[in-house]
C-alpha cells in the first residue's frame, strides 16, 4: 500500500471528528471572551473604587481616564504573558503568584506608575489613585479569577480542549465527549521507522488538543518517542504512581523523580504570610474587639460555664495545639475531643450558641492563636483529634489526611470558600475537603490568601453551619 493511499484515508476519517474539534473551538472562543470580560470588569471595579476613595466619585472624568490608560496596557501585557490561557483559568490554579492575570496587571501597573513617576511625558494621572487602582484591583481580579473558574466548570461540566486517548492494550474510562483511538483496531503502532503510520497517526490527532496514551509499561518509551514531534499536548498514563498521589516531575543526576511533597513555604514566603495575618488582625482588632465583647457577654448571660471553648486541634506538623472558640454548647455537654460532630437541631447548643455558629462568630477566638503563631488566617481548617466520619477517625478513612498538615491551619481556607462547612458524613465530604486542602498547599501564593479571605464574606452565613 503506498503512503497516499493511507494518508488520504485517514484524512477521509478524520471528518467525523471534526465538528467536535470545531465545536471546542467555538467554545474557547466564547469562554475566552468572557474570561477577557471578567478582567475588564474587575478592573473596572478596582480602579472605580480607587477614584472613589481619592476624588469623592466613583464615576466621572478621572475614573475614563484611568480605564483608558490602564485597560489597553493590561490587554497588551496580558496576552503576551499568554494570562488568557482557559487551561489554567477554568482550572482555578489560583497560584496568584504564578497567576499570569495578576502578574501581567502588576507588570502593567509597573510601566504606568514608572510613566507617572520617571518619565513625565505628560501622563497626567493622579498617583494616589494608581497606587490605590492597583491595591483595589488586584483583590477584585483574584476574586473575579475565582469566580470565574467556578462558573465555568458549572456551564461547561466537561473539558473545554478536545481529547483524544490512544488506547493500545490498556482500556482507561473517558469522559462523554473524548475521543478514543483504538490502536489495535486502526492499526496504529508506535514504529518511527514506518512514514505511513506516522501520517496516518498524524491526521488522526491533527484537530485534538490533548492526547492520553494508555498502553503497557514496556510500549510508553514508544508512543513517547512517535508523539513528541506532533506539537499535540501529549500525557501517558502511568497507573503505578496513582498511590503516590504524585504532583510532578523532576530530575537527578539524569533520572527521572517524580515529587510526592512540595515542603514548607519558603522562608520568604512564610514572612510574608506571617505579615499578611498581622496586618489583617491588627487592622480589624477595633472591630473584632467589639463583636468578642458582645458575644461574650451574650455567651455568659444565657448559661453557666466558661466563655471560650478550649479544644485541642491537630496543627502543623501533625502537632496539636489548644484552639479558642466561644462556647456554643451548654457546658456540661462539651465534647473536648470532638468525637460526636455537632448535627442540625443538636440539642447540646444553646440559642446563643446556634447564632454564632450561623454566623461564625464563635470562630473569632481564634485571632489569638493567629496572634500566638499556632494558626493563620487562611489554611485548612484543623480538625479536633477524635473527628470522626461513618464511625471511622478522619485519618483511617481518608488516606491523604496528615498531607493536609504540612502549612498551619487557618480561620479561613480554600475548602470554605467552596461551600463545605460543616459536619463531616461521609468519606465523599472528607475526600472533597481534603482535596481543596491539597489545592491549597500545592499552589500557595499571598494573592491567593488575599482572594480567599475577600471570599470569606460570602459564606460567613452557611445553612450548613449549626
Amino acid at each position: 500500500m503506498n503512503y497516499l493511499s493511507v494518508a488520504q484515508h485517514d484524512r477521509a476519517t478524520l471528518r467525523v471528528d471534526m465538528p467536535a474539534a470545531n465545536e471546542k473551538r467555538r467554545l474557547r472562543w466564547r469562554c475566552g471572551i468572557l474570561l477577557i470580560g471578567f478582567d475588564l470588569g474587575a478592573i473596572f471595579a478596582g480602579v472605580a473604587a480607587a477614584t472613589l476613595l481619592r476624588f469623592g466619585t466613583g464615576l466621572g472624568f478621572e475614573l475614563g481616564r484611568l480605564m483608558a490608560v490602564i485597560v489597553p496596557i493590561y490587554l497588551v501585557v496580558a496576552a503576551n504573558g499568554h494570562a488568557f490561557r482557559l487551561g489554567e483559568a477554568v482550572h482555578d490554579k489560583m497560584a496568584l503568584g504564578r497567576n499570569r492575570a495578576v502578574m501581567s496587571f502588576l507588570i502593567a501597573m509597573g510601566l504606568i506608575l514608572g510613566a507617572a513617576f520617571y518619565l513625565r511625558t505628560g501622563l497626567d494621572l493622579s498617583r494616589v489613585a494608581l497606587a490605590l487602582s492597583i491595591l483595589f484591583g488586584l483583590v477584585s481580579l483574584a476574586a473575579a479569577r475565582g469566580e470565574f473558574a467556578r462558573l465555568s466548570r458549572r456551564w461547561f461540566p466537561h473539558s473545554i480542549l478536545h481529547e483524544t486517548i490512544i488506547m493500545d492494550g490498556v482500556s482507561v474510562s473517558a469522559a462523554p465527549d473524548t475521543v478514543i483511538l483504538d490502536a489495535a483496531l486502526l492499526g496504529l503502532t508506535p514504529r518511527r521507522d514506518d512514514p505511513t503510520m506516522l501520517d496516518a497517526l498524524g491526521w488522526r490527532i491533527a484537530a485534538t488538543d490533548r492526547v492520553i496514551v494508555a498502553c503497557p509499561p514496556e510500549r510508553r518509551r514508544l508512543w513517547s518517542s512517535v508523539l513528541r514531534g506532533t506539537g499535540v499536548n501529549v500525557e501517558v498514563i502511568m497507573p503505578e504512581l496513582d498511590a503516590m498521589h504524585a504532583l510532578g516531575i523532576n530530575a537527578y543526576d539524569g533520572h527521572t523523580t517524580t515529587i510526592v511533597s512540595l515542603g514548607h513555604l519558603g522562608q520568604g514566603d512564610r514572612v510574608l504570610k506571617r505579615l499578611l495575618d498581622l496586618a489583617i488582625i491588627f487592622a480589624t482588632l477595633p472591630v473584632t474587639m467589639v463583636l468578642m465583647l458582645l458575644v461574650a457577654l451574650a455567651v455568659r448571660l444565657e448559661s453557666a460555664g466558661p466563655v471560650l471553648f478550649v479544644q485541642r486541634r491537630i496543627g502543623q506538623g501533625n502537632r496539636l495545639f489548644a484552639m479558642y472558640k466561644f462556647r456554643s454548647m451548654c457546658e456540661q455537654a462539651g465534647d473536648r475531643d470532638g468525637i460526636v460532630s455537632t448535627a442540625r437541631g443538636d440539642d447540646r447548643v444553646t440559642r446563643v450558641g446556634r447564632f454564632i455558629r450561623r454566623t461564625s462568630l464563635d470562630e473569632l477566638p481564634q485571632i489569638f492563636n493567629v496572634l500566638r503563631g499556632e494558626m493563620s488566617v487562611v489554611g485548612p481548617r484543623p480538625h479536633a483529634l477524635e473527628s470522626r466520619a461513618e464511625d471511622a477517625l478522619f485519618w483511617d478513612l481518608e488516606q491523604r489526611y496528615w498531607d493536609r498538615h504540612a502549612v498551619k491551619p487557618g480561620m479561613t481556607g480554600l475548602a470554605q470558600v467552596r461551600g463545605h462547612r460543616g459536619s463531616i458524613s461521609g468519606a465523599d465530604a472528607l475526600a472533597s475537603r481534603v482535596n481543596s486542602d491539597l489545592a491549597y498547599l500545592q499552589s500557595w501564593s499571598i494573592w491567593r490568601d488575599l482572594a480567599i479571605i475577600g471570599r470569606t464574606f460570602r459564606v460567613l452565613i452557611h445553612d450548613n453551619a449549626f
